[in-house]
């Protein structure tokens, strides 16, 4: 990608929005990517460098060349051998960069040594990732966030940022030693930094938990959309909601701070649709752990839409990159639908092989452009929710109207009848919103085969009956303990 194409707005963007102090305080204008190819390397490395270009660009930097070794295992020193490092160095001059890019999460003293060898700021995968989340947070959770996860991969790299190690004066002529070095007073800043952020956020999650408890007592069920970043999430949310309500860009990671839209499916049940941060091969585990406020939305949601573009190359390996980021976060055995975005240019083996791949779970194809699928989606989404939800055949008394509302609201009708004592209803409720319901349950419900709810007297007098065999269990085994004795 040429300098002239990176938009004035996106080098101003860099200047006004990482405010923040630190390693990660400014993105390079100009950059080589590296990589080094191994036994271990689990992605294809084009792919990968493909990849990282992406996110350079989506951060503003201008990727000029690129660099791969080829080798058994890496170098503990430098990650490259010492020919390499003296060949990027020339390359790095050659373009007149201002930094290299390793497509690999650099250790704390590889870092140190590539930065006095190259002479250059030297950013790893983590690095990049963090820099992008600094420059997209809009919200004050968003920002605690990425601040936590910048102050964790700052501190065992201090010593980056100085060339000498000069100790403070110790203070006054009665006062022996040479006083603290000035690194172990920004290690201690950073540290109680951190603690401050951790208590900030731990607040924000306190928060959201309690959000959460309310939805899952008395609001409507939630649907997460998950799905590797740049796979349509957010024009998807768009196209379900009915209009251009969030940002939705051809980029890496376009949009940060979740997104919540409350919309009606065609059965009349209304639930709420969240957007979450997309998801990344080698996603950082410091951004893992400072998002958890954010990602516990997605652990916690009544059903994952795992948008997937299918039109991607390496759509297999994204996939995989999802179900592992799920499997971290504990969102990995929830229902799921896998929405196959960009339809229209999906061939015909990908959408074979795509079906292999999730042959248990309902797939939809969609194009969240042009609206097909749309519709057939929100079908799917309504009957995978019923499948959770408690079937009523109720008659609600005139005089409880609210009722009928509630119902109209959170549940999906199959049909509705006015009859001399109430208004008849069969249909399905949420189990969060099904306790009102049960006292005017129909005994003589014959329109489905499906098992009938019990009344709330049922239910009372089960619970008697299990609490009387327990009392009798429990009067049981005294009686054997004082015989014995």
């Amino acid at each position: 990608m040429t300098e002239q194409a990176i938009p004035q707005e996106q080098r101003q963007l860099n200047k006004e929005q990482q405010k923040t102090s630190g390693l990660l305080a400014e993105a390079p204008q100009r950059a080589i990517l590296v990589s080094v190819d191994t036994v271990e390397t689990d992605w294809p490395i084009d792919e990968s460098l493909d990849e990282l270009e992406q996110l350079a660009t989506t951060a503003g930097v201008v990727c000029k060349d690129r660099l791969v070794q080829h080798m058994d295992h890496p170098h503990p020193a430098t990650l490259l051998g010492s020919g390499k490092v003296k060949e990027l160095a020339e390359l790095a001059r050659f373009h007149d960069c201002d930094a290299v890019i390793f497509d690999l999460e650099l250790k704390p003293g590889q870092h140190r040594n590539l930065e006095r060898e190259l002479e250059l700021q030297v950013l790893d995968r983590t690095a990049l990732i963090l820099i992008i989340f600094g420059q997209r947070a809009r919200t004050r959770e968003g920002r605690l966030q990425v601040e936590l996860a910048q102050v964790e991969y700052d501190l065992p790299r201090l010593t980056r940022q100085w060339s000498h190690l000069s100790r403070q004066s110790g203070g006054g002529t009665n006062q022996r030693g040479e006083g603290e070095k000035q690194i172990e007073v920004d290690r201690r800043l950073l540290r109680r930094q951190k603690e401050q952020l951790e208590e900030a956020l731990e607040q924000v999650r306190n928060q959201r938990q309690r959000h959460r408890d309310r939805r899952k007592y008395a609001g409507s069920p939630v649907v997460a959309l998950v799905g590797y970043t740049n796979a349509g999430k957010s024009t998807l949310l768009n196209s379900l909601a009915g209009g251009e309500q969030t940002l939705a860009e051809d980029k890496l990671f376009a949009t940060l701070d979740p997104t919540t839209r409350c919309i009606r499916l065609n059965g009349g049940q209304e639930i709420l649709l969240s957007d979450t941060v997309g998801f990344v091969q080698r996603l950082p585990t410091t951004l893992v752990a400072a998002f958890r406020a954010t990602l516990e939305e997605v652990a916690e949601a009544n059903l994952l839409i795992h948008v997937v573009d299918g039109s991607h190359p390496y759509v297999q390996h994204q996939v995989e990159a999802v179900e592992q980021v799920l499997e971290e976060i504990g969102g990995a055995g929830l229902p799921m639908i896998i929405a196959l975005n960009k339809s229209d240019l999906l061939s015909e083996d990908t959408r074979v092989r795509l079906k292999g791949m999730a042959a248990q779970l309902p797939i939809v194809e969609v194009s969240a452009i042009t609206g097909a699928g749309v519709e057939r989606l929100l079908k799917t989404i309504s009957d995978t929710l019923i499948e959770q939800f408690v079937h009523f055949d109720v008659l609600i008394p005139y005089s409880h109207g609210e009722l009928v509302a509630r119902f109209h609201q959170f549940g999906t009708i199959e049909s509705e009848e006015y009859r001399e004592s109430g208004t008849q209803i069969i249909g399905h409720m949420p189990k969060n919103q099904s306790g009102a319901f049960y006292q005017y349950q129909r005994l003589e419900d014959h329109h489905t085969s499906r098992s009938r709810p019990k009344t709330r007297e049922q239910i009372e007098d089960q619970e008697a009956e299990e609490m009387d065999a327990a009392y009798l269990k429990v009067v049981r085994l005294s009686n054997l303990y004082k015989k014995s004795s």
